[in-house]
């Protein structure tokens, strides 16, 4: 269950994350809404998940994966094209994330 708490924090946090961007400061409703929503919710199931994973453990992979879907997002959304030593350095990233899921003790499984 914590790896879907952690799912959705992630998600969530990439939303409001993305967000962010398209509410111009806080000047604009509708996306300034889905910032403090999405917030709230990935630092509530941040939470729930803090209670069976290592500190960590969780937050390598938060940050991990957020870095590179928000990457994506931007891509995709604001046409910020992330050049050759971004895509390695996010590349290394997933490769951490990885390392960290399959090989460490720490991450309880």
């Amino acid at each position: 269950m914590a790896y879907l708490y952690l799912a959705v924090a992630i998600v969530a946090e990439v939303a409001a994350t993305s967000a962010l961007k398209a509410s111009e400061g806080f000047s604009r409703l509708w996306p300034s809404l889905i910032v403090v929503v999405g917030y709230g919710l990935a630092f509530f199931c941040l939470g729930q998940v803090l209670k069976t994973l290592p500190v960590g453990i969780t937050y390598a992979i938060w940050a991990g994966l957020g870095i590179v879907l928000v990457t994506l997002v931007g891509v995709l959304f604001y046409r910020e094209i992330p050049d050759w030593p971004a895509v390695l350095g996010m590349g290394l990233i997933i490769a951490g994330v990885a390392i960290i899921n399959l090989f460490s003790r720490s991450v309880g499984h």
